[in-house]
C-alpha cells in the first residue's frame, strides 16, 4: 500500500456519517447478502429521525427483518409510524402493487391498462422476472421523492448475490420490454389481427412453431396480447428509469456499502464502490459490520511471545492465575483476528477512497429492537444531538 492509500484510509476511518443521516435526501443502504444491510439503514434512519427530519425507511427484503429491527410485527404497502421513534416511518414494497400503479401511470387509457393488468403473462412477469423487484424499488423511491413529504428517505436493497442489480434494473427491464422477444410479437401479420397460430402458419419462423407445441397456443396469444398492448408505453418506462438514475446521481442522495470483514464480502463491497465511480454515484461510506474490536492501545503492541510467557507462568499458580492466563490467550487470540480483519480491510479498499469507513463491532446477540439500533447508530454516525 503506497504513502497515499494510507493516508486516505486514515482519513477516512476518522470520518462517521454524521453528515449522511443530517444532510442527505436519499440514502442507498446496499451490498452482498447477510451483511447487515438492514440493520444498517434502520439505524440510519433512526439517526435522522432523532435529528429532527421526517424520515421514511423502505424495505425491498420479503424476509420482514426490518419489522423486527423497529419492533413492529408487519410492514405493509402504505408508510406506517414507528412507535417510539418520533417522525420515523417505514413500509415495505409490495412489487405487484407496484407495477400495478407503474402501468396505470403510463398507460394512454384505463382499458389499455386494464388490458395489461389482466393477462396472464403479466401477472407472471410483475412477481418473477429477473430485476422486476429493483426496478419497482426505484419507482417507488421516486414517488416518495415527488410527493415531497420526507426531508429523507432510506432505501434497504434487496438480499441479492450481486449488489450492482440495484443500479442495472432499470436498464434490463426496458431492454427486455422493447428487445427482439417484442418485435417478434408486434411483426405487421399480428398487429393486422392473426392469431398466434396462424402467424405459425404463415412461416413465422422455427422458434414460434416450436414453442406453440411446447406452451400451447393459448399462451403465446397471451404474450403477444400483452406485447401489443406495451405498445407506445416503452418511452415511459425509459424516461421514468433515467430519471430515477439522475436522481439516484444527484449531490443529495448517498449509497452506503455494507460488509463485513470476510473475504467474499469484501470483493463485493469493492467492486460496488468501483462501479459507483464509474457512474459517478454519490459516495456517503463504508460500513464494516461484525467486526473483532481492536485491542486497548497498552495492549495493542504488547509483545505475542511475553504474553505467552506471562500466561504460562500463570497457569502454573493456582486456579485464579489459570483464569487469568485464558484471558491473556483470548487476548491474544482476538489480538490475532482483529489484526487479520484490517488487513483484509485494508487490501480491499486498495487504490479507493471510501470517504467514510466506519467499524460496527460485533454484538452478543441480534438487534431486533430500538435500543440496539441506536447502539449500532452511535457506532456509525455518533450522538444526535
Amino acid at each position: 500500500m503506497t504513502s497515499r492509500d494510507a493516508a486516505i484510509l486514515r482519513k477516512a476511518r476518522a470520518r462517521d456519517l454524521r453528515d449522511v443521516v443530517g444532510q442527505a435526501h436519499i440514502i442507498v443502504c446496499t451490498g452482498a447478502g447477510g451483511v447487515g444491510k438492514t440493520t444498517s439503514a434502520a439505524a440510519l434512519a433512526l439517526g435522522a429521525a432523532a435529528a429532527g427530519r421526517k424520515t421514511i425507511v423502505l424495505t425491498i427484503d420479503p424476509a420482514r427483518r426490518l419489522a423486527q429491527s423497529l419492533g413492529l410485527k408487519t410492514l405493509e404497502h402504505t408508510p406506517r409510524p414507528v412507535r417510539g421513534a418520533e417522525g420515523l416511518e417505514a413500509m415495505m414494497l409490495d412489487m405487484k402493487y407496484t407495477f400495478d400503479e407503474v402501468i396505470d401511470r403510463h398507460a394512454p387509457d384505463p382499458s389499455r391498462a386494464q388490458r395489461i393488468k389482466s393477462n396472464r403473462f403479466y401477472q407472471q412477469l410483475s412477481n418473477s422476472l429477473a430485476g422486476t423487484q429493483e426496478y419497482m424499488a426505484m419507482e417507488k423511491l421516486y414517488d416518495l421523492h415527488h410527493a415531497g413529504t420526507y426531508d429523507c428517505i432510506v432505501i434497504d436493497t434487496p438480499p441479492t448475490r450481486n449488489a450492482l442489480d440495484f443500479l442495472d434494473a432499470p436498464r434490463r427491464l426496458t431492454d427486455f420490454l422493447e428487445g427482439r422477444f417484442l418485435k417478434l410479437f408486434l411483426a405487421p401479420g399480428l398487429r393486422a389481427g392473426r392469431t398466434i397460430g396462424r402467424a405459425v402458419g404463415f412461416g413465422t419462423g422455427l422458434f414460434m412453431r416450436a414453442a406453440s407445441r411446447i406452451t400451447g397456443a393459448g399462451v403465446l396469444e397471451d404474450l403477444g396480447d400483452f406485447f401489443q398492448s406495451f405498445e407506445g408505453m416503452y418511452e415511459g418506462f425509459k424516461q421514468r428509469a433515467q430519471a430515477v438514475y439522475r436522481l439516484l446521481s444527484s449531490p443529495g442522495s448517498s449509497f452506503v456499502v455494507v460488509t463485513t470483514p470476510e473475504a467474499p464480502a469484501l470483493r463485493e463491497a469493492r467492486y460496488f464502490l468501483r462501479r459507483l465511480e464509474q457512474d459517478g454515484m454519490p459516495l456517503g461510506g463504508v460500513v464494516v459490520n461484525r467486526a473483532t474490536p481492536r485491542p486497548a492501545a497498552e495492549l495493542a503492541h504488547a509483545d505475542a511471545e511475553a504474553l505467552e510467557a506471562a500466561a504460562r507462568q500463570l497457569a502454573a499458580d493456582g486456579t485464579e492465575a489459570r483464569v487469568a492466563a485464558k484471558l491473556l490467550h483470548l487476548h491474544r487470540d482476538l489480538a490475532d483476528t482483529a489484526r487479520r480483519e484490517q488487513r483484509a480491510v485494508t487490501a480491499a479498499l486498495h487504490g479507493v477512497d471510501p470517504v467514510a469507513l466506519v467499524e460496527v463491532p460485533r454484538f452478543g446477540g441480534d438487534v431486533h429492537d430500538l435500543s440496539g439500533l441506536e447502539l449500532v447508530g452511535r457506532h456509525l454516525h455518533g450522538p444526535v444531538a
